[in-house]
């Protein structure tokens, strides 16, 4: 029997149609979903509840030249690709379907020649992204060297300066953009999020009277929950946004005598001595060769027997380089480099910290995501207005595929605690075990 592959490996002479395309690469020429292209042609279960609809000539330009996830990106955020059987808000399913059952193989060299000629040498070609891209790395420099001030003060505005109205719909009350933890399965995003902070909170050994510095502090959640329990709490954002929703906040819960916010660079803290440093979701932005400087930074501001909690998104290994993949990079996190949490640890201990405990909250994050998916769906038209539709779908996919990676474990969350410790090794006495509630 002749399947169609072989035939045309051994033509390769006739045109192909997009479909004919996308089956060649397709491992087995089996396709997950139904896939229509404006050629005309279509692949795929005719009955099949997910689809793909190639809807441009731009769109193909767009794969042809950026094969992967950022090609895909620029199709689908442009209007060129949809994706149907899922929410645009939450295309999970789809994205769970073509990783776990869609691998692509290369072709032979003749069949790969006459799939060139058929998708057309004009679309081969770069065109320009959509707008909503970031600049590529190389061409950020004229808004600093990466890890500067200026650079890092202007990959935060790409994220986080989006809309606190926006924001407010996807994260839900408690305006925390950071992995919840779950006291049960069934929990609500509200009540793990408020559990988050409780567990940073007893980690740190915080009660009333302490200080706290909050760097990369957010819409200041963890600033207003340690406040709340009469702990001297200074937040940092670089995102004027977050910083004025935050303000706002601790005016309205009455929480100025203990909260303050400011919109600066955590580097610029002058004070010291304070008895912990939190930093939630700061150490993916802060670049893998800035660790060494970071560390030293955090621990000369804690005094001695002072508790740093460190939790940020982490590779699922210490080999993996650190740049983000196209989509995160240029679409979300411009900038942002992911490592493992055995290089995070190495590099706090070389300062000097005692690390005495450390976690991996991924499974957390997965059902946060989940969560923010969900909020994201119930609020989509608004949303839409608000920040207008292909960044709408940009942050749909973006999270639809995070919560992926971590249900795989292509990435984690650690939760890192460390000590700072006297010239005599001693820690203030901290108990012999974890002193936390779970």
């Amino acid at each position: 029997m002749t399947t169609f592959k072989e035939n045309t490996a051994n033509s390769a002479t006739g045109k192909l149609s997009l479909a004919e395309i996308l089956q060649i690469f397709a491992e087995g020429g089996q396709l997950p979903l139904k896939f229509t292209a404006y050629d005309g042609s279509t692949a795929g279960p005719d009955d099949a509840p997910l689809g793909l609809d190639l809807l441009t000539p731009q769109a193909t330009t767009y794969l042809a030249t950026a094969p992967g996830d950022l090609g895909m990106a620029r199709a689908y955020v442009s209007g060129g690709l949809e994706m149907r059987g899922v929410p645009p808000g939450d295309p999970y399913e789809l994205l769970k379907a073509l990783t776990e059952k869609l691998q692509f193989k290369r072709p032979p060299a003749r069949v790969l020649a006459n799939v060139v000629r058929s998708i057309g040498f004009e679309h081969l070609l770069p065109i320009a992204p959509p707008p909503q891209e970031a600049l590529p790395r190389w061409r950020r420099m004229a808004e600093g060297l990466r890890h500067s001030k200026t650079r890092d003060a202007e990959a935060i505005h790409h994220h986080y300066d989006v809309s606190n109205t926006f924001y407010e719909w996807v994260l839900g009350p408690s305006m925390t953009y950071t992995c919840a933890c779950y006291p049960t399965a069934d929990a609500s995003l509200e009540e793990a999020q408020e559990n988050k902070y409780r567990l940073v909170f007893e980690k740190l050994r915080l009660k009333a009277g302490d200080r706290l510095l909050d760097v990369g502090c957010g819409w200041g959640g963890m600033v207003r929950y340690a406040a709340k329990h009469g702990v001297k709490t200074i937040g940092v954002t670089l995102s004027a946004e977050q910083a004025a929703w935050g303000r706002q906040a601790i005016i309205d819960q009455g929480l100025g005598e203990f909260a303050e916010i400011r919109h600066s660079d955590y580097r610029d803290v002058r004070e010291t001595q304070f008895d912990a440093v939190s930093s939630i979701g700061l150490t993916e932005h802060i670049g893998v060769g800035n660790y060494p400087a970071y560390f030293r930074f955090l621990q000369s501001k804690l005094r001695i027997g002072g508790l740093l909690l460190n939790h940020t998104i982490t590779r699922h290994d210490n080999r993996t380089g650190a740049a983000a993949g196209g989509f995160i990079d240029r679409y979300v996190f411009p900038d942002g480099e992911l490592t493992g949490s055995g290089r995070i640890i190495t590099e706090a201990q070389d300062v000097g910290f005692e690390v005495v405990h450390e976690e991996n909250l991924r499974h957390h994050y997965a059902m946060t995501l989940r969560d923010w998916c969900r909020n994201l769906v119930e609020h989509w038209d608004e949303a839409v207005e608000e920040v207008g539709l292909p960044t709408a779908k940009v942050w749909g996919l973006y999270m639809a595929g995070s919560r992926l990676g971590f249900e795989t474990n292509v990435v984690q969350l650690h939760q890192i605690l460390a000590v700072k410790l006297d010239a005599n090794g001693g820690n203030g006495e901290l108990p012999l075990r974890p002193w936390w509630n779970a």
